[in-house]
């Protein structure tokens, strides 16, 4: 059963931490083989889910060690249907996979979970086609369909509620939050921005959170930015009402582009602690933003700074 689904703590303040940047750690540092970048896949054998484990392990003894809260975001972000279909996994492969990892979050939070570090479960649901390039977008009703399984899946589970990470349109965003209502879950938006602070597609983040909650019902319980420095989004962040909905931030390592950072054959890291300082001026402006974690580039170390800095602001 669900421990958080009918009250999110992390909407009640205190900072909670997010994990990292998967993908990228597990294959610069941890060595690790991800076609198509799915780290699910790991899933598959003992061996990766305990590469998936010692992952978590890192992140979430972080937060416990500091008396913050923690997301166990799950390694689903690819196991939606066209990305299952092409690394050869069944419909019914797919469902078990996806209750596998969240049965792998469940167990974390039986182990680091402590009265002043809640640990919500999340069920990760990435975009049906690229984290950067939105290509062919599908209607709000397609990508309800398109997603609905994944969401259905979660809403079986111990999952708190499910977050989008790295969209890029509006209409997937929608469809994803529909599908989410209609399983009963709670549900966060997670957008991608540019260096210019918009959405790949060129749709401000004002104007896309307002259209996504208007079609929704102000159906997302928040809404975050992922996979971009604070450099290329800090100066569209406005003292308006609008800013309230945003409570997230999973940033990268790097201050390059996504078409830079496509063509990288090295990782840019960055400096963990000046994204730490970053990020503690992003709260001093804006301190209800309290869910703070990695993008691309990032490791276990930037959320460590990250902690830190915004353990001393606090």
């Amino acid at each position: 059963m669900a421990k958080y689904r009918h009250r999110l703590p992390q909407l009640d303040g205190g900072v909670f931490l997010t994990d990292a940047g998967i993908e990228t750690t597990l294959i610069f540092h941890d060595g690790q083989e991800l076609p198509h970048f799915a780290a699910f896949h790991l899933l598959r054998d003992a061996e990766g889910t305990e590469a998936l484990r010692r992952y978590f392990t890192r992140h979430a003894r972080i937060a416990r060690d500091n008396g913050m809260g923690f997301i166990l975001e799950s390694a689903t972000w690819r196991s939606s249907p066209d990305w299952g279909e092409k690394l050869g996994y069944s419909p019914a492969q797919l469902d078990d996979v996806n209750r596998r990892a969240i049965g792998l979050m469940h167990a974390l939070r039986e182990e680091f979970e402590t009265a002043r570090s809640p640990m919500v479960i999340s069920g990760c649901i990435g975009p049906r086609g690229d984290g950067y390039d939105p290509g062919r977008v599908m209607s709000a009703e397609e990508a309800q369909d398109y997603h609905s399984r994944q969401a259905r899946i979660f809403a079986e589970t111990e999952a708190d509620l499910v977050t989008a990470i790295t969209m890029t349109n509006v209409p997937e965003a929608i469809g994803i939050t529909r599908a989410a209502q209609a399983e009963g879950m709670p549900v966060v938006i997670s957008f991608t921005v540019e260096t210019d602070g918009n959405l790949p597609t060129g749709q401000s983040l004002k104007e896309a959170i307002g259209a996504v909650d208007e079609a929704t019902g102000k159906g997302p319980a928040y809404y975050m930015i992922n996979c971009a420095h604070p450099s290329h989004f800090e100066g569209v962040l406005e003292s308006e009402a609008w800013i309230q909905r945003l409570k997230g931030l999973r940033c990268n390592a790097s201050r390059l582009s996504h078409a830079e950072l496509d063509e990288a054959e090295e990782l840019d890291d960055g400096d963990p602690v000046a994204l730490g300082a970053d990020y503690r001026a992003l709260r001093a402006r804006f301190p209800h933003i309290n869910v703070l974690g990695g993008c691309c580039g990032t490791d276990h170390r930037h959320i460590e700074q990250i902690c830190h800095a915004c353990k001393a602001a606090a």
